[in-house]
């Protein structure tokens, strides 16, 4: 069975949104891990409020220069769940039909590598409900930014975690990777 990670940039005061503040803090060493975990997915998933600004930013991307990741995300078999996308226009994009729970269960029986999911919403919030989500790994970085934190969205949602591992980077940025805990 495929394994299903969210990958979430997030600053020291919990918002996620418009991470144009990740910029500083993606040097070498956090490409290489970048790469490790796209070289691992042959998909991702996201909600329609990340796909909107991904398929904006990724396309105008030169996918020649190897260090954009261009090529991998403008080519790589894209997941949205959404019930107002009707027509995507980002290369290799498909609309999940129906129940996302079921979907999203039926990607991950089906043979492959790991599944990546950006942002951190409501879409989450489901998949960690039904025990589909398999990993979390925050990309914190030192900064405040004083917006809308990552919790805004998921007033009424709790969740706990186990920690699986930790890659502090020379430029302050850590990545904590977590699993859900199986509901008591």
């Amino acid at each position: 069975m495929r394994k299903l990670i969210n990958s979430t940039y997030i600053t020291l005061d919990g918002v996620i949104e418009n991470p144009m503040w990740t910029t500083p803090y993606f040097d070498e060493e956090a490409a290489a891990f970048a790469g490790t975990q796209t070289d691992a997915a042959d998909a991702l998933l996201m909600g329609r409020a990340t796909y909107d600004g991904m398929s904006v930013a990724w396309p105008a991307q030169d996918e020649n220069d190897p260090s954009t990741g261009a090529a991998y995300f403008n080519n790589v078999k894209k997941y949205v769940a959404s019930t107002t996308l009707t027509n995507p226009t980002w290369n290799n994009t498909e609309v999940l039909q129906g129940d996302l729970v079921e979907e999203v269960a039926k990607l991950k029986a089906q043979d492959g590598k790991d599944i990546l999911q950006y942002g951190y919403g409501s879409v989450t919030a489901q998949l960690i409900r039904a025990g589909l989500l398999d990993e979390v790994r925050f990309w914190i970085h030192p900064v405040l930014e004083g917006g809308d934190s990552l919790t805004t969205p998921l007033k009424d949602f709790k969740a706990s975690f186990e920690l699986v591992g930790t890659q502090i980077m020379k430029s302050g940025m850590i990545i904590a990777s977590y699993k859900p805990k199986a509901a008591e």
